[in-house]
């Protein structure tokens, strides 16, 4: 048998209605591999079939499976035998979360929406509802853990499925940081921007023209801008208090973009120090530097700005 498997099995089920979508999208997107209707019948042959290209070769995601009333060949207490014989016959870690709510908030849901519920297409939704609670019973038995959507929002299930099943290094928002030049247009993936021209210009410094913000030189010439420490000190602490919330909140991706005029200098300078300063605090971002390669034009960077004590 395959040694391509998934470490971990999660069969979500309960009633409809009660939120089995907003479940499988949030573990999809912390990194889970999702299927949901799938027959039981064709759950061995999936664990067999190798990952898909673009994934690792060994992939050891877990998998979670809806299961529903729905499901082809749908039968309680057959689903629960295959439970077993996949934790005790096969090694598989297999857990079942069943999703409960009150039937007067689903009748509630079915009306806003104006579905109908998939076991009365001719009835009353009630009528449904409890023909469904009588279908799961076995498998709501069965199950190890257990979520009343009754009073959560789709949010705030969201929110409790990322605290009780992101596993380490998952569901983690991707962070990057960008440098970028205002004169070539704002990079249109950036969530957070910061302009950084308010810092003294190293283009209009004949000797630190051809360097960039990697470089020593041009690093410590921004450095000595007066408002320099304290502008980096509240954009890190902004940051800081930032990113945390964007993850709780479930944001996949967020993109700081720093941008000077020609995206070679000052931008660069501090999207490195920005980078380094958020690695130290446990962040893992991906730095890119949009307009580095480009060629420095007088007619890109303005007038020179004189500024007092000496610098230009």
């Amino acid at each position: 048998m395959s040694e391509r498997r998934p470490k971990q099995i999660l069969l979500v089920t309960g009633l409809s209605g009660a939120g089995k979508s907003t479940v499988l999208r949030t573990l999809e997107d912390l990194g889970w591999e999702t299927v949901d209707n799938l027959p039981l019948l064709l759950l061995h042959r999936l664990l067999d079939t190798p990952p898909g290209e673009g994934t690792d070769g060994d992939d050891a995601r877990p998998l979670a499976l809806g299961i529903g009333t729905q499901t082809r060949g749908f039968d309680a207490e057959s689903i629960v035998q295959r439970i077993k014989k996949l934790s005790e016959q096969d090694g598989h870690q297999v857990g079942t979360l069943f999703l409960e709510c009150a039937g007067a908030e689903l009748e509630r849901r079915y009306s806003e929406t104006r579905r109908r519920h998939p076991l009365a297409q001719d009835r009353p939704a009630s009528d449904g509802i409890a023909r469904e609670r009588e279908l799961l019973t076995p498998l709501r038995r069965w199950s190890n853990r257990l979520i009343d959507t009754t009073n959560f929002s789709s949010n705030e299930l969201q929110q409790q499925i990322r605290s009780t099943f992101a596993g380490e290094g998952m569901g983690e928002t991707v962070l990057t940081i960008t440098s970028f030049g205002f004169a070539r247009g704002l990079p249109r993936d950036a969530d957070l921007v910061f302009d950084m021209r308010f810092l003294r210009n190293p283009h209009w410094v004949e000797v630190l023209r051809p360097g960039t913000g990697r470089d020593v030189e041009v690093s410590d010439y921004i450095a000595e801008d007066p408002a320099y420490g304290q502008a980096m000190a509240q954009i890190e602490a902004l940051l800081l208090l930032l990113l945390p919330r964007y993850q709780a909140e479930g944001k996949a991706y967020v993109t700081a973009a720093f941008g000077c005029t020609g995206g070679r200098h000052r931008s660069v300078h501090v999207a490195e120090r920005m980078a380094r300063r958020l690695r130290e605090e446990g962040f893992s971002p991906t730095v890119t530097h949009r307009d580095l390669q480009t060629a420095p034009q007088d007619s890109l960077e303005g007038a020179p700005v004189t500024i007092s004590g000496g610098g230009v």
